[in-house]
């Protein structure tokens, strides 16, 4: 099964996809291995609403890329500040783009997400970075942060099936 991760945000949409593969009966356990991770950034010049339009075209480039069959979603968690409604519309955009390409999607919140890839819901980013690099055996960190975070909420959608 291959799981798009996705860490929503108006100027940084954090994607990790990884590929899970299950043994076959009673062989136990399984195998992920990284497939892609990165991040989608937007032109802070631009308005809000190209920004979308340019969140919802690499994110159709990034499906038609990789055809995950599942989506993982980080849901938003709410600030006090000037950008929230921005973050939930881009959120919105990356939302309605997966249902465009009929893709199943699962959303988790911060803490579920760090409880499922840590082992506890208030773990750090440290912790939750090195949980991620022992399930992916990564030598080296993903990079951005943003790549990271959604690597861990696709973890998220495979452990939490």
């Amino acid at each position: 099964m291959r799981i798009l991760g996705i860490d929503p945000g108006l100027a940084r949409v954090g994607y990790g996809v990884i590929e899970f593969e299950e043994r076959r009966r009673g062989g136990g356990g399984g195998s992920q291995r990284l497939l892609d991770c990165g991040m989608i950034r937007t032109d802070p010049g631009q308005g809000e609403g190209q920004r979308m339009v340019e969140i919802a075209n690499d994110l159709r480039q990034l499906i038609r890329a990789w055809k995950p069959q599942l989506a993982a979603v980080e849901k938003f968690f709410f600030y006090r500040s000037s950008n929230t409604i921005a973050v939930v519309q881009a959120r919105g955009v990356v939302m309605m783009t997966l249902a465009r390409f009929a893709i199943p999607v699962v959303e988790y919140p911060p803490m579920q997400i760090k409880l499922a890839v840590a082992g506890h819901g208030h773990a750090p980013k440290d912790e939750v970075l090195a949980a991620v690099m022992r399930e992916l055996d990564l030598d080296t960190p993903p990079r951005p942060d943003d790549a990271a975070d959604a690597l861990a909420v696709a973890l998220t959608g495979w452990f939490q099936r």
